[in-house]
């Protein structure tokens, strides 16, 4: 009697254990299959029309967004380490395209969101008129300093040294240049008062902050390489149907409306 008595508490003991740890499962489970986070790199160009995209992405849809701005290539070589983001903008398309090739994207997610532009802008303050002048404005000597992204692994680098060579004006202001981390960081470098002039981004120059400060003129198209953009969903991404969402959203009227109000070219 006293043994029957004795497992029946055993038993009774370990009933109350699994119906623990399935009220626990059920506790912690929903927050991990329903998590809402999404973490995003970004090149720097994007750095005001993402801002004013995402703010409106959370708003609509309830997800948290992470946003890492940067230049593209250095997120090229983190992604292939195995940097925990979910989508990667690059303002080369050909970085997301090699990720892939390799295995680092989802098969199939490439979008060519955009195409950039650059501008040489000056601040509101110098006496160049470089809307007059254009690119011959860098060889004023009053120019000690051109800020440009470093071209080794920002995109709007390199178009920028692809326009000085186009008027033919690179070889007499080389050894004047600055070279900021990603186009924000020389954006930065010319507002300050870093460096006299500087090419940058003209989603950047459009940014209300900036806008204020300077004065600017863009650059033709066919004056450099172009600045294809590209996006993909990385294989490393936790949330596979945020990820897609927030292309979708970029895709829409809300995200091209913000797009084109920076200067961007979008896609048919």
């Amino acid at each position: 009697m006293f043994m029957r008595k004795a497992e029946r508490i055993v038993r009774c003991a370990i009933c109350a254990v699994l119906v623990a740890g399935i009220i626990a499962v059920g506790l912690i489970q929903p927050s991990v299959a329903f998590s809402k986070d999404l973490t995003i790199a970004a090149a720097s160009d994007l750095n005001f029309a993402f801002k004013d995209i995402v703010a409106e992405f959370e708003n609509k849809t309830g997800t948290h967004v992470k946003l890492s701005l940067g230049s593209s290539g250095n997120f090229f070589s983190q992604i292939q380490h195995g940097a925990p983001f979910d989508l990667y903008f690059s303002a080369d398309v050909r970085y997301p395209q090699k990720l892939e090739q390799t295995g680092h994207a989802i098969q199939g997610s490439l979008y060519r969101y955009a195409v950039g532009r650059i501008v040489l802008w000056a601040p509101a303050k110098s006496p160049l008129a470089v809307d007059k002048l254009g690119m011959e404005a860098l060889l004023d000597a009053s120019i000690q300093k051109v800020a440009i992204a470093n071209p080794k692994h920002a995109p709007y680098g390199r178009a920028a040294v692809s326009a000085m060579e186009h008027f033919k004006v690179y070889d007499r202001v080389k050894s004047k240049l600055v070279l900021g981390e990603n186009i924000a960081q020389a954006a930065q470098f010319v507002e300050s008062g870093a460096s006299d002039v500087g090419i940058i981004a003209l989603s950047l120059a459009l940014a209300p902050p900036m806008k204020a400060a300077g004065k600017y003129w863009e650059i033709p198209a066919s004056a450099h390489q172009i600045l294809e953009q590209g996006a993909v969903v990385l294989k490393t991404a936790k949330n596979v149907e945020s990820a897609k969402a927030f292309l979708d959203f970029l895709k829409g009227p809300e995200g091209r409306r913000v797009m084109a109000s920076y200067g961007f070219v979008l896609p048919e």
